[in-house]
């Protein structure tokens, strides 16, 4: 069973984004399973980005977003192969769970609790 994750990557930004495309084809054929010949969804590449603190005394980075659905046992081998290449400074992988629910956006107000008929009290 296919499960859908999204994963943000930091590259070093001395890589062309050639170089970079070229790595993110080899961490595709570590998620490729028989259902998802293609497990790719969705990329985004944010390009070159001020770091908000040094990593591995790098000031800067290339950012990629993907999102890709793939078998959970495929994930060990995927993150191997990203903590061994010098090029990826930092990633995140996370299970991406869908849309989050409506309302549970920054800044939003909790919702409110239903109205008590006369005589009933509300729990909190």
């Amino acid at each position: 069973m296919t499960r859908q994750y999204e994963l943000v990557y930091i590259f070093d930004s001395t890589l062309e984004e050639a170089q970079v495309n070229e790595r993110l084809e080899r961490f595709h054929t570590l998620t490729k399973t028989p259902e998802a010949a293609e497990p790719v969804t969705s990329a985004s590449h944010w390009g070159k980005r001020t770091l908000a603190y040094p990593i591995k005394g790098k000031e800067t980075g290339y950012y990629v977003v993907e999102q890709f659905e793939t078998n959970p046992e495929l994930l060990g081998e995927l993150e191997r192969a990203l903590k061994l290449d010098d090029a990826v400074l930092r990633y995140l992988l996370v299970v991406n769970e869908g849309l989050a629910p409506v309302g549970a956006e920054r800044g939003a107000e909790a919702p409110t609790p239903p109205e008590a008929k006369a005589g009933e009290e509300v729990e909190s």
